[in-house]
């Protein structure tokens, strides 16, 4: 992986983004010895213009950014990285140096708080006390919500309709953590039958 440091005088734009939702969640810049320390340790090290140091993104606030993996663009002088954040990115306290959630990928993180509930035993969560009762039930539960979906489908109220389409997925991704496959590996054997 070769990034041209020479065009802008050492100091390439680094694109950070979440490696689940996909969100841009900010813009740094990174020399050489920031980035050959991101790809070492695992952690986005950025050049700060304004510290005029190397500044690892977390080293005050405990909000790291854990690498996913790396990509150069084709003229070699732009880096993107995907990243797996701890907590807050922006310093306002914001999960974005860029604003407002998405709702694109939010589905990814309900994966992993249905994967949490479930992993901690939450005594008190519907997710956990579900699972707990077994693969039977959950598509039972799975099969219902299916149900509903289509009978809200034949009638003309687009509320009730989207609700259920929420209760079918959010059912589904309980089965699928009760499967042990992740929505990742679904969308795989989709991306794969679109070639």
């Amino acid at each position: 992986m070769i990034v041209d440091f020479g065009k802008s005088g050492g100091l390439v734009p680094v694109i950070i983004q979440d490696n689940r939702t996909l969100q841009v969640l900010m813009l740094g810049y990174m020399n050489e010895e920031a980035f050959e320390k991101t790809k070492q340790e695992g952690i986005v090290t950025f050049f700060s213009r304004s510290k005029n140091r190397l500044w690892t993104k977390g080293e005050e606030s405990g909000n790291f950014l854990t690498v996913k993996s790396i990509d150069v663009d084709c003229d070699q002088d732009t880096i993107l990285i995907k990243v797996i954040p701890v907590n807050v990115v922006c310093h306002t306290g914001s999960f974005s140096c860029f604003g407002i959630k998405d709702s694109k990928g939010f589905i990814y993180e309900l994966e992993d708080k249905i994967s949490s509930r479930i992993d901690e035993k939450v005594e008190n969560s519907y997710t956990y006390s579900l699972y707990q009762r077994g693969i039977n039930k959950v598509t039972q539960k799975v099969g219902e919500e299916a149900v509903e979906l289509v009978i809200e489908a034949k009638d003309n109220n687009d509320d009730l309709f989207k609700n259920e389409a929420a209760d079918l997925l959010y059912h589904f991704l309980i089965l699928l953590k009760t499967k042990g496959v992740l929505l990742e590996e679904i969308e795989e054997v989709l991306l794969e039958r679109d070639k």
